[in-house]
């Protein structure tokens, strides 16, 4: 055993024997190490981590180093919390953890517990190895690095040298147990989460095994797992009931970050999403949970989102995975795979045909390298395609989506996959499996030409281990448990030797002592189905025939005897002291003696009132060899040496019970509460003597200082009422016996559990009474022992060392309890000092054995956590190393022994069972003897019968009895037919669970191998020749043939045709579609504003807007018109073609021209590029293949069908040839014989031409099958007894037909007579002429038949021959398609080889070619934006030419204020900019300069004139039109709109200028990129080609087919050649033709197109000519009647000047609203005034008050003066008195003085408005 920092432990402090000696070391411990740590710290802990210090300073003492007690050692935490810290404090509380700062382990781990005062040391029993770990616990197989295994067993954690086998332990800090434990990502560290109350979770370092960081308060009761994230800096853990709490700690810092509570129900598991360590992940009992950290106002929390099952059944998940994009796959209970998105259910996996993923649950799901791998109880490990579940999603309302593993891993037969770990090793692919069934497995998941098979690293039991028991020879011992295993260790080397399976678990127990098997070799095991075997351990080194043989093994089993004595679980196993007797008990409330002189032989058993638990046979120094018999439920017994009766066999007794043996009973009845009662007696007796000497002692003081008074006060003093003693009770169901032992004879010792806990019983046997009746007995222990901490924890099982001196104890909560014994002390009074150390698991892990070794050098315990410790026992003598056990030799002549036959059936006969029924048996023989002579007697009866029969027929009519009358009594023949009914309704009833077996039987056999049969083989054979003709045997077609998938790389589309799909209106959908959602907005609001009550004033504005609303609709008409006729006229100038457009279609063929010219393009050529339509995928080869399939399919079942019509036609033929041969037949009974034609053969129909019939019986085949199975198990005696009473049946039976034939042949002999009697007579000549005639008849008709015969055969036999020619071809077609299958299943395999990589590129081509079409999308989204504003800006260009347009024609001509209004309506002016957000601040901002220079009606002459004038706009000059005037301002105002809407416009275009170039560069990029990846597809695509051409492809060819000639002659050597098919030929010639016809075509047509270009630019001349035309005469109407060319447009959208509309509007609703306001100030106005006149009623009541004091203060003044002056002249000198009074009086001056300024201030502000009231100056007094 080697463990970290091994210390002296004994010089520790942590005994609480030594507590007291070590503290003067502690707290020198505690100076140096306050030192140490300040050099080591850093002062960067921030306040918000002084509470955590504060909470983890008790913990932080036990460090090592520098970490004894430090700086964070609190001794009262309460002072520290209550008082405000010292600044020198807060200083050391700030400062961080070392990165250097290490704990102390021998502080930390647990330690043995010894009694104070004793004289035993720490290290008494010391652990040195370990057979076992808890393999259910999860995740309990860590990896530290390539040959270090790290796992729980019990108490400890063991790390393993896989290479070595050496063990390293580390114990538990808390001594309850350990909870889970976990690695760090870089395998630097590892975590230990402990169970226990509140319990830590210690860090260790690797591979110092220091213990790094110590992480408190994370859970009540004990930890379920623990997780480290990706980096490593985070750690997850989670609890057990009752909190379920999720904590996320900062390990380093030992602070928890979060917490929240899981679940109500267990939590299985945490893990951090890889990708994310703000996600989270946990799953259990019925729920997975996905968690996040998010930022929330009260700050980071964990949010979590509960899974939802919906239609999928709920259930426990242990094992799930975190998928890159976020998405979660968990397993199931069922052994499906659940897809998680979102915290729903995305689809359900399963395999083909609805199979589960696994049988059972899946453990665990794992993510490496691309690919899925599950681990499920079934054992197996299989792979499945990540991208496959990635992209899954439902097909159908099932949510079920069927896939396929890519490789599987079957480990082996009762495997139980647990959990799975990868072993860093370069260029392999090893996993360490954690395997549930107690084994730990290595793995190679290579799936390649040279993997590995699954090695089994170790194998231990799993589940509770039932019995131990150590060799008395030598250091060997053996275990079994409940999986059905036997094993040898050899614990003094540390090495399992062997071990045996059986079929059934074994649960007892034992060596057999050297008086029975000097040698030590013979064990004895007890099962759960009642059977005992005895095994025989050898050295297979010392057998003969193994010289020369290489490997052999250190020990071997031989399986030498085996009985059933019970019929229940046999639970204990005890040789008598001499070794003659074998006592076997069980849980069928018996126990069983063997003598064991004669290879066991029964001597018989005895009942129990109870299941037996113990078996303990008296030692020698009991004068008599007695058994103690232990039962569970509180009985024990004493059974004496059984009687050997010396017969061989004694067949006349019919049972082995011993029913005259002289058992002793004794009934346990409880006393614990009377034991109570006394110690409570003897407490408060105590407490009593103590209260009196005090009293005593008060008596004396009080008698010594007050004399008889102080004895009165002692007597009236009351006593106190004593409480009540506790009421005795006794358990209404008894408390469990747990172990027993022998303390004297007719004495033992027993351990209860249950109530009675807590004690060790000393009993007697009452005297023995054979009358008595021991079920109604109760008897007491006659004495006791009171164990320490054993009222919750029993002691479950106790031995002793072999001197007697130590008492070893197994507790039910897995500790090892150990009491040093006097000499000879039977009756335990030394029994107080003990060393109690918890070592297997506190939870599960009681100890079920212990023993010591045949030299006390060794203690060996055995757990229910499947766990073997092996421990050296505290001795002066030093074992040698390298010790090992000595395997007992090998009999002489054990090898050629036979193995004795096994009992496999659980429900074989005992051996008491088997007894009674041999005489059960015996019994029937004798009554089916009885029976068979009755049946002689009866059947000579019958014979007798039928003899009267016979002679009653040959009676006359007149004289024979009728049938009815030779019953005797009607009554009885019905009474035995209703009986007969009953007896076979009888037998149907009990044989009907038989029929329907083999019913399902065999529907499951045609289920698995003739429903998939769609066709057996059928075989037509010719009827004349040997030809013949064989149907196809045909299965239900291949799942390629059902398959038809989507690719999964499909062809992308090309730009071509996308924009041919998508058309221009793909994005103006979606703005109308926005626009429309607007107008529905407003029209909502609308309709809510129309329902609502209207005012006056809102009446008064709306007549004003509808008034100017139709004077502005009339001019908008107008402009609608203008912009219809505009957008026409666009519409018409963009469908017109550029000069240089070119027609889609002739792009198009153009391309594929140039694509198909030229050579034919091989595939083996270096250059060939593969067209995209010509890519092929797995998915699409599979869909090839599937298509073969399905066409031989179909031509299989054509052909089929034709041999069966052909096979009913020869039923046909064979029928009608039967009945022509009959018909021939009886035509030549009526010829001579010399005129008869030789009959053709009847055909027969084979076997082979109806395989159907192979599946139908009858009786008669049934009977056939009945007695071949008969014949096989002929040896039974009790089946020949059967055969004989059928072949007896059978006898009767052919004597019942010989009877029948002899009748029968009867009735022929007298027709024959008859016909003799006819055929004296001689015919006439009628009929001497008939009868001629008749022949020559039958004579024509015999030989037609013949030929009608002969005629079918023929044609029967031409049919054959002509469907075995169509046969033959098809034969050879479907050869070919094999060699095709053959060839496309290569290529499938190849394809799927490339595939991923293939996908991946496809992947990356689409996304680009999808980010570059939606880069296209919006560079035109663009340039349409831009080309909109642009035509905004035009229509804004307009509108101000329009505005001038109209000023000009609204002043007139030679108006003389023209030029001034202008000027006016030209003139810049500052504008406030309008917000568009409410509530924002107005800011002013100056109009753009720059608007002048953009403005495009602005002439150079409006701005000649002098920059300094100054131009008053505010005043119309006089002799100027007023509304011309108002009508300059409001346009200007318009014109200002104009020009900023036209600065924003054109802001808005520069944008989209910068954002087209921008998308324009990155648009390139894209292309670049996509252009790199479509050649790195291409160039993929052609390794796949080229590998795709290296698949040899079997083509056979006839010799005209071959072309390819050398010298007139074929080649031998063809590789050369290319093999090309006729029609690919004979396309390629008719191309040539096509061609040049296309020509010709081609150039008729350009021909024709040039001669329509000239008549069209012809015609275009012309019309520009007549455009030039009207445009003069539209000029000169316009000038004639306007007299200048004008604006039309303008000149009709001139309307109402909308902007003063506007303002009117707007000044009509600001009068309304400043009425409003001026009503509701004028009210505020009012109740301002009544407050004011409260307030100065108030201000001159204080002012009454001030003048009161101002007169009392004078009054006061006055008095004072006159006191001094009296008082002064009687005294000399001031008095103390008068200083103090003055004193008094000049503070309450003081204090009248502040409060008159007070109120004086406080009037003063009342006399101002609005005046601030502030509250009389308190002044402070001192008293």
């Amino acid at each position: 055993m080697k463990e970290p920092d091994d210390q002296d432990v004994d010089g520790g402090t942590s005994d609480r024997s030594k507590s007291d000696g070590g503290q003067s070391s502690k707290s020198e411990t505690k100076s140096h190490t306050r030192e140490g740590l300040e050099d080591t710290t850093e002062e960067t802990i921030t306040e918000g981590e002084e509470s955590y210090l504060e909470e983890e300073g008790s913990d932080l003492d036990n460090v090592e180093g520098g970490s004894g007690s430090s700086e964070y050692d609190y001794p009262d935490s309460v002072k520290t919390s209550q008082e405000p810290p010292v600044p020198e404090a807060e200083e050391e509380l700030k400062k961080k953890i070392s990165e250097s700062f290490f704990y102390n382990y021998m502080e930390l781990a647990s330690t043995p517990f010894v009694t104070p005062d004793s004289d035993i040391p720490l290290t008494f029993l010391e652990l040195i190895h370990s057979f076992g770990y808890d393999c259910r616990k999860r995740a309990n197989l860590q990896l530290l690095d390539s040959s270090t295994l790290l796992y729980v067993a019990g108490n400890q954690l063991i790390l393993l040298n896989v290479k070595t086998k050496e063990q390293t332990y580390l114990r538990s800090s808390s001594g309850e147990g350990i909870g889970a434990i976990g690695v760090h990502p870089h395998k630097t560290y590892f975590t230990v989460a402990e169970k226990g109350s509140f319990p830590k979770i210690i860090i260790y370092e690797y591979p110092s095994l220091k213990p790094y960081r110590v992480l408190q308060d994370g859970t009540e009761r004990a930890y379920t797992y623990v997780d480290f994230n990706y980096t490593g800096t985070l750690l997850a853990s989670i609890g057990s009931y009752p909190d379920y709490t999720l904590t996320i700690w900062n390990w380093k810092e030992e602070q928890p970050m979060l917490r929240t509570k899981a679940f109500s129900q267990e939590v299985f598991k945490v893990t951090f999403n890889p990708e994310d360590d703000e996600q989270l992940t946990t799953s259990g009992s019925g729920h997975i949970k996905f968690w996040e950290m998010a930022f929330t106002f009260t700050g980071l929390k964990l949010q979590g989102s509960l899974g939802r099952f919906g239609k999928t059944a709920t259930t426990d998940i242990e094992g799930y995975v975190e998928l890159p994009d976020g998405k979660v796959l968990s397993g199931s209970e069922w052994g499906n795979l659940l897809l998680w998105e979102g915290s729903l259910i995305k689809v359900e996996l399963c395999r083909t045909g609805t199979k589960t993923c696994h049988h059972g649950p899946i453990n665990q799901i794992t993510l490496d390298e691309g690919e899925v791998i599950t681990a499920g109880s079934d054992g197996c490990v299989r792979i499945w395609d990540f991208e496959t579940i990635d992209t899954a999603d439902t097909i159908d309302e099932t949510g079920l989506l069927e896939i396929e593993p890519i490789n599987e891993l079957r480990v082996g037969k009762n495997v139980n996959l647990f959990s799975m770990i990868k072993m860093n090793e370069t260029g392999n692919n090893f996993w360490l499996a954690q395997d549930a069934n107690g084994a730990i497995w290595k793995l190679d998941l290579s799936f390649s030409n040279i993997t590995q098979d699954p090695e089994c690293l170790f194998s231990f039991h799993h589940g509770p281990i039932e019995a131990l028991t150590v060799s008395p020879v030598t250091y060997l011992m053996a275990t079994t448990a409940l999986d059905c295993s036997i094993r040898i260790y050899d614990f003094a080397s540390k090495t399992p030797l062997v071990q045996m399976k059986f079929k059934q678990g074994g649960t007892a127990l034992t060596w057999a002592p050297r008086t029975v098997n000097y040698p030590g070799a013979q064990i004895v095991v007890g099962f759960e189905d009642g059977v005992v075997r005895i095994l025989e351990l050898y050295d297979p080194k010392g057998l003969t025939i193994f010289t020369g043989r290489k490997k052999i093994s250190d020990a071997d089993i031989h399986f030498k005897q085996v009985f059933k004595p019970h019929t229940a679980q046999v639970t204990a196993l005890a040789y008598e002291r001499d070794g003659e007797i074998l006592a076997t008990g069980s849980k069928d409330h018996t126990v069983f003696f063997f003598e064991v002189e004669r290879d066991c032989k029964p001597i018989g058993y005895i009942k129990t009132p109870g299941p037996v638990c113990q078996l303990k046979w008296s030692t020698l120094s009991h004068p008599e060899s007695t058994l103690l018999i232990i039962c569970e439920n509180g009985y024990v017994l004493q059974a004496p040496y059984p009687p050997i009766n010396e017969e061989e066999d004694n067949h006349d007794v019919l049972s082995y019970e011993i029913s005259d043996m002289p058992i002793r009973y004794f009934h346990f009845s409880s006393i614990k509460s009377k034991i109570m009662r006394l110690m409570e007696i003897e407490k408060r007796e105590k407490q009593k003597e103590l209260k009196a000497k005090e009293r005593e002692a008060r008596r004396k003081k009080l008698e010594e200082e007050m004399g008889e008074d102080g004895e009165k006060e002692l007597q009236e003093e009351e006593e106190e009422e004593e409480e009540p003693l506790p009421e005795l009770f006794f358990p209404p169901t008894p408390s469990p016996i747990l172990c027993g032992f022998y303390s004297e004879p007719e004495k033992f010792w027993v351990s209860l559990g249950g109530y009675d806990a807590g004690f060790l019983y000393h009993c007697q046997f009452p005297p023995y009474d054979k009358n008595s009746d021991f079920k109604t007995q109760k008897d007491e222990p006659f004495d006791f022992r009171l164990l320490k901490d054993t009222e919750d924890n029993p002691i479950q099982t106790i031995t002793f060392s072999f001197d007697q001196s130590m008492m070893f104890c197994g507790m039910r909560n897995g500790a090892i309890r150990v009491y040093v014994l006097h000499q000879n002390d039977v009756s335990l009074t030394s029994l107080e000092h003990y060393w109690h150390f918890n070592v297997h698991d506190n939870n599960y892990g009681c100890v079920r054995r212990i023993s010591t070794s045949f030299d006390d050098r060794f203690l060996v315990t055995a757990g229910a956590d499947s766990n073997i410790f092996i421990f050296n026992i505290f001795s002066e003598f030093v074992l040698k190393k390298g010790t090992k056990a000595k395997v007992p030799s090998p009999r002489f002549g054990i090898e050629m022994e036979p193995v004795p036959e096994d009992i496999e059936d659980p429900k074989a006969y005992s051996i008491e069972n088997a007894r009674r029924k041999r005489e059960h048996d015996k019994l029937m023989k004798e009554v089916e003897e009885i029976k068979a002579g009755k049946r002689e007697k009866i059947k000579a009866l019958r014979n007798e019968f039928q003899k009267l029969l016979e002679m009653n027929k040959e009676l006359p009519k007149h004289m024979q009895f009728k049938r009815t009358d030779f019953n005797l009594d009607s009554e009885i023949r019905s009474e035995i037919n209703r009986s007969t009914v009953y007896k076979i309704q009888e037998v149907e009833n009990e044989l009907a669970w038989e029929k329907e077996r083999c019913e399902l039987g065999l529907k499951k056999l045609q289920r698995r191998f003739r429903d998939s049969l769609e066709s057996d083989i059928i075989v037509v054979h010719a009827i004349e020749s040997d030809h013949k003709v064989s149907s196809y045997r045909l299965v239900k077609p291949s799942k390629y043939s059902k398959l038809k998938q989507v690719s999964q790389s499909d062809r992308r589309p090309s730009k071509l045709e996308r924009l041919e799909k998508e058309g221009p209106g793909r994005r103006d959908s979606v703005k109308d579609a926005g626009g429309n959602i607007n107008i529905q907005e407003e029209s909502m609001i609308e309709k809510g504003n129309k329902f609502r009550p209207k005012t006056l004033s809102e009446i008064m504005v709306e007549n004003q807007i509808e008034k100017t609303r139709k004077l502005i609709l009339k001019a908008e008409r107008a402009q609608l018109k203008i912009q219809q006729r505009k957008k026409e006229w666009e519409e018409l100038y963009r469908s017109k073609p550029d000069d240089d457009y070119e027609d889609p279609k002739d792009v198009q063929a153009i391309k594929e021209a140039q694509v198909y010219m030229g050579d034919f393009n091989l595939k083996t050529a270096l250059d060939y590029k593969i067209p995209e339509h010509m890519r092929i995928n797995a998915a699409k080869k599979e869909e090839e293949l599937g298509h073969l399939d399905s066409m031989v399919y179909t031509k299989k079942v054509h052909m089929n069908k034709c041999i069966l019509s052909l096979r009913d036609f020869k039923v046909a033929v064979v029928e009608e040839i039967q009945c022509l041969v009959q018909e021939v037949k009886n035509i030549q009974s009526t010829l001579h014989v010399s005129k008869h034609v030789p009959i053709p053969q009847t055909p027969q129909i084979h076997s082979e031409e109806v395989p159907e019939k192979r599946f139908q019986y009858d009786e008669e085949t049934l009977m056939r099958f009945k007695q071949h199975r008969w014949k096989i198990q002929i040896k039974k005696p009790s089946l020949v007894e059967q055969v004989g009473s059928v072949t007896t049946i059978g006898k009767s039976s052919d004597l019942t037909s010989r009877e029948s034939s002899v009748k029968f042949s009867g009735v022929s002999r007298l027709g024959s007579d008859l016909q003799m009697e006819f055929e004296k007579a001689e015919p006439t000549d009628v009929e001497l002429e008939i009868m001629k005639r008749d022949e020559v008849k039958h004579v024509y008709m015999q030989q037609y038949l013949v030929n009608r015969i002969k005629e079918l055969i023929v044609t029967f036999d031409a049919e054959l021959r002509l469907l075995r020619h169509q046969k033959l071809k098809l034969d050879t077609q479907i050869k070919l398609s094999d060699l095709h299958h053959v060839t496309l299943f290569q290529e499938i395999l190849l394809l799927k080889n490339f595939e991923k990589q293939e996908n991946i590129l496809q992947e990356r081509v689409n996304s680009l070619d999808k980010e570059e079409q939606d880069m296209q999308w919006k560079i035109n989204d663009t340039l349409k934006e831009m080309e909109d504003k642009k035509n905004e800006i035009i229509k804004l260009q307009e509108q101000e030419k329009a505005l001038y347009a109209g000023f000009q024609a609204a002043l007139g001509e030679n108006n003389k204020f023209a030029n001034f209004l202008l000027k006016v309506l030209k003139k810049k002016i500052k504008r406030a900019k309008k917000r568009e957000v409410e509530g924002d601040a107005d800011e002013e901002e100056e109009s753009d300069e720059s608007n002048e220079d953009e403005s495009s009606l602005e002439d150079d002459e409006d701005e000649s004139g002098s920059e300094d004038e100054v131009l008053d706009d505010s005043i119309c000059p006089t002799g100027c039109d007023a509304a011309l005037f108002e009508l300059a301002l409001q346009l200007r105002e318009k014109r200002l709109d104009i020009e900023e809407a036209f600065v924003e416009e054109k802001k808005i275009v520069d944008n989209l200028k910068k954002e087209y170039d921008t998308l324009s560069k990155k648009v390139k990029v894209v292309a670049m990129n996509l252009e790199v990846a479509e050649e790195a597809l291409e160039a993929y695509q052609r390794e796949k080609q080229q590998q795709l051409n290296e698949v040899l492809v079997v083509i056979p060819l006839k010799l005209h087919q071959i072309e390819y000639m050398v010298f007139g002659e074929i080649p031998s050597d063809l590789s050369g050649t290319l093999v090309f098919s006729n029609h690919s030929l004979g396309r390629l010639q008719e191309r040539i033709v096509q061609l040049q016809e296309e020509n010709t075509r081609q150039q008729k047509l350009n021909k024709e197109c040039r001669e329509r270009r000239k008549m069209l630019i012809r015609e275009k001349r012309e019309m520009a000519k007549n455009i030039q035309k009207m445009e003069q005469t539209v000029r000169q109407l316009m000038v004639s009647k306007f007299g200048r060319v004008i604006d039309l447009e303008a000149l009709q959208t001139l309307s109402v000047n909308t902007t003063l509309e506007e303002l009117k509007i707007k000044k009509l609703r600001k009068e309304l609203m400043n009425a409003k306001e001026m009503k509701m100030w004028e009210q505020k106005i009012a109740q301002a005034r009544w407050e004011l006149m409260m307030k100065t009623k108030e201000h001159t009541k204080k002012l009454h008050q001030m003048n009161d004091l101002c007169i009392e203060k004078k009054k006061l003044d006055s008095r004072l003066n006159t006191l001094q002056n009296q008082q002064g002249n009687a005294f000399q000198g001031p008095r103390k008195a008068d200083v103090m009074a003055r004193k008094k009086i000049t503070e309450l001056i003081h204090i009248q003085a502040e409060k008159i300024l007070a109120l004086k201030e406080e009037i003063s502000l009342l006399r101002k408005k609005g005046g601030l009231l502030l509250p009389p100056i308190q002044s402070v007094q001192h008293h």
